[in-house]
């Protein structure tokens, strides 16, 4: 069949652009949504021929062009190019990762290698190449507003970092790495998507699920009934090592079986195991690296960070390694003295951290997650409490729409109103978790917000949190509510872009800027003034009262050690994957993992690193490589610009337009270390994210 698709899709490219059918012209929706009920599976594969064929097209104008190279001739049309393959891959990929099929993986496996080749053909083309570089050239004397410098700038670097300069042997090679590196990538988020569905943990016996309240229990029986399993019981794994209901479990055997059963998932030797496609991966990584002049693939990836070398990023986590293992160390002496406590002795495994974490923060605080469970239900904790949040600090208003056609009956559509009253944009929200769906939480565009081509944004958030038996309450935790905040952070700085140029618009930011605002918007989902709107008990609709809200905050610090140290491990993780030197063989997995962990010190005793390398979807296929760090950077320009607020007054719409104004708007106009100066008043300061996590006094 992959065969089958693979040419059909070569055949396309000589097709009449109107095969791409529902992508061949912008959307009649409002805002262009995708026309979800005219879009079947069947139409993605044409629709990406015909793309790449359009854009081709108009690549090969541009690059032939007769009159001399000029911003506008050259630069600008660059940008225009491409519009019917944008509507296809933002359409395509935000489906295949959050409601895949078997149709649509092999799509992915197929378009990959040629979407790769695509882009190769565009920054490998070396007439229009010499005629950006042209205009580059020339860009002392041309008289360019400062985004349309930085929109120059950026596609001179572009063209550079993706290989123009190479002699023709060495464009031959990249392309034959880029169009392996892809397919390898698809095959990868594919792999991990199976075995964790295969991977589930199915229990035989009720006793078994002992701890669980009545609704997760019944969860766990439908989920076996939707396996053909009925009389059993399946949990689903999510893509982190810890799973949510290692807390509740009180068969200490079935705790070890979950855990295991995410561990193992992806390394059982069996068509799911991805280690050969990571090892692969990094070597063919390191190659490129090498063949672009650079001394390893993380060099190479951070050229345009603001971290920017892995010198200053291996020093930013080497100031958080030692307090954060240290912490955790305090932390594991408190829980094993809650094990001993509760029962017969046993020493502390990572299977049972979270279960006897809960134990000793009751003790220390007095709090207890059970009573906080009904003071966050999904659909209040959404409007009342995240979109509250968005109209304190900047004004926004949504607007429920049922009218718009939605890829999955779980998908809502919220329409977004700016602070005057005039339309912002679309915003969708994919919450619950489905056996189809990749793992985690994430944001991107349908549509992106661009003067250029008059388009405002089209947004969406997707999780995995828990889906409620039918007729319940969608009852989350306050972790699942900080990943609605934070997701939504990103949705904010998507629709605040306000650039004309797409590729620098809104999110179009380097990986340890891009999580800023998100991890900022965090910060308020503890609030008081918004807690108090959202956080209302289920049956009495009373808010939650103060004394649970002073446990909470009390609590904030208590196992930061181990939250800290499990992404540390996983950043150094990602570093040293990406640190390997061109010419080395093909690693063992396993091996590499363990001295990768041992080498940066980050083998912290029952704190296993957040994702192993087996199931590391962010760094192996979703542009996060050697960029993982990325999220701890913004944590620390998150806490130092919440410290900000609250010198100033806190939530307050002057703040929040502030905000905006500085960073959120912003887009990729200007070099991120200014664009924080501006806003914070100087360089980031780990000061306040030690003093946060509770790692500094």
């Amino acid at each position: 069949m992959r065969t089958v698709l693979y040419a059909a899709l070569i055949l396309a490219l000589s097709a009449p652009a109107a095969l791409a059918g529902p992508f061949d012209a912008p959307s009649p929706l409002p805002y262009h949504a995708p026309q979800f009920d005219k879009i079947k599976d069947s139409d993605y594969a044409p629709g990406f021929a015909a793309g790449m064929k359009e854009q081709n097209a108009e690549i090969a104008a541009i690059a032939n062009e007769s009159t001399p190279p000029n911003f506008q001739n050259t630069v600008v049309a660059m940008e225009r190019s491409g519009r019917m393959l944008d509507r296809v891959a933002s359409t395509f990929f935000n489906v295949q990762q959050a409601n895949t099929n078997p149709t649509l993986d092999k799509v992915q496996n197929d378009v990959a290698p040629l979407l790769a080749a695509h882009q190769d053909a565009i920054y490998l083309n070396a007439k229009l190449f010499q005629r950006v570089k042209a205009v580059y050239d020339q860009r002392a004397s041309l008289k360019l507003d400062a985004e349309s410098r930085a929109l120059l700038d950026y596609y001179y670097r572009l063209f550079v970092h993706a290989g123009a300069n190479l002699s023709e042997a060495g464009k031959t090679r990249l392309k034959e790495i880029n169009r392996r590196d892809a397919s390898l990538e698809a095959s990868f988020q594919q792999k991990l998507v199976a075995a964790t569905k295969a991977g589930a943990l199915v229990l035989d016996n009720k006793n078994d699920l002992a701890g669980l309240t009545k609704d997760q229990i019944a969860n766990a029986a439908h989920e076996a009934e939707t396996r053909g399993l009925k009389g059993k019981f399946v949990i689903p794994l999510q893509n982190t090592t810890q799973q949510p209901l290692l807390v509740s479990l009180t068969n200490r055997r079935s705790r070890e079986k979950l855990f295991n059963a995410r561990w193992l998932a992806t390394q059982r030797g069996d068509k799911n195991d991805t280690r050969a496609i990571i090892s692969e991966i990094a070597q063919l990584r390191a190659e490129k690296a090498k063949l672009l002049g650079y001394p390893d693939y993380a060099s190479y990836a951070l050229y345009d960070q603001m971290a920017n070398t892995p010198a200053k990023v291996n020093d930013f986590l080497k100031q958080l390694v030692v307090p954060a293992g240290a912490k955790a160390k305090d932390e594991a002496k408190l829980i094993q003295a809650a094990i001993d406590k509760s029962g017969p002795h046993f020493d502390l495994k990572p299977w049972d951290w979270e279960r006897y974490a809960q134990q000793a923060r009751k003790e220390r605080y007095d709090l207890n997650q059970d009573a906080l469970a009904p003071y966050f239900e999904l659909n209040t904790v959404l409007e009342k409490g995240v979109f509250y949040a968005a109209n304190k600090l900047y004004g926004v208003t949504f607007k429920r729409r049922r009218d718009l056609p939605v890829y999955q009956p779980d998908v809502m559509v919220f329409e977004v109103f700016d602070k005057d009253g005039s339309s912002l944009g679309l915003m969708y929200f994919d919450y619950f978790k489905r056996d189809n769906k990749s793992g985690g939480a994430w944001m991107n565009n349908f549509v992106q917000q661009s003067r250029l081509l008059g388009t405002k944004p089209v947004i969406y958030n997707v999780a995995n949190l828990t889906k409620p038996a039918p007729g319940q309450p969608a009852l989350i935790s306050f972790e699942d509510v900080t990943t609605m905040f934070h997701e939504f952070g990103h949705a904010l700085h998507g629709f605040f872009g306000d650039q004309t140029y797409p590729s620098l618009s809104g999110t179009a930011v380097a990986r340890d800027f891009v999580e800023f605002p998100s991890q900022f918007n965090e910060h308020w989902a503890l609030e008081p003034e918004v807690l108090k709107n959202y956080a209302m008990h289920i049956k009495t609709h009373q808010p939650i009262p103060q004394t649970l809200v002073d446990k909470i905050k009390k609590s904030q610090t208590w196992d930061q050690g181990y939250a800290l140290s499990e992404l540390l491990a996983a950043s150094e993780l990602d570093m040293q994957w990406h640190a390997l030197k061109p010419g080395l063989p093909r690693q063992d997995v396993d091996t590499f993992e363990l001295q990768a962990l041992k080498a940066t010190g980050t083998d912290y005793p029952n704190v296993p690193t957040r994702y192993r390398s087996s199931y590391f979807l962010h760094i192996w296929a979703n542009g996060y490589a050697a960029a993982y760090y990325a999220y701890q950077w913004t944590v620390m320009l998150a806490d130092d610009s919440h410290g900000w607020f609250e010198k100033h007054g806190g939530l307050t719409r002057a703040n929040g337009q502030r905000f905006r104004d500085l960073v959120l708007s912003r887009g990729h106009t200007m070099d991120y270390g200014p664009m924080f100066r501006a806003f914070y008043g100087k360089d980031p300061d780990i000061g306040p994210m030690l003093v946060e996590r509770g790692l500094k006094p």
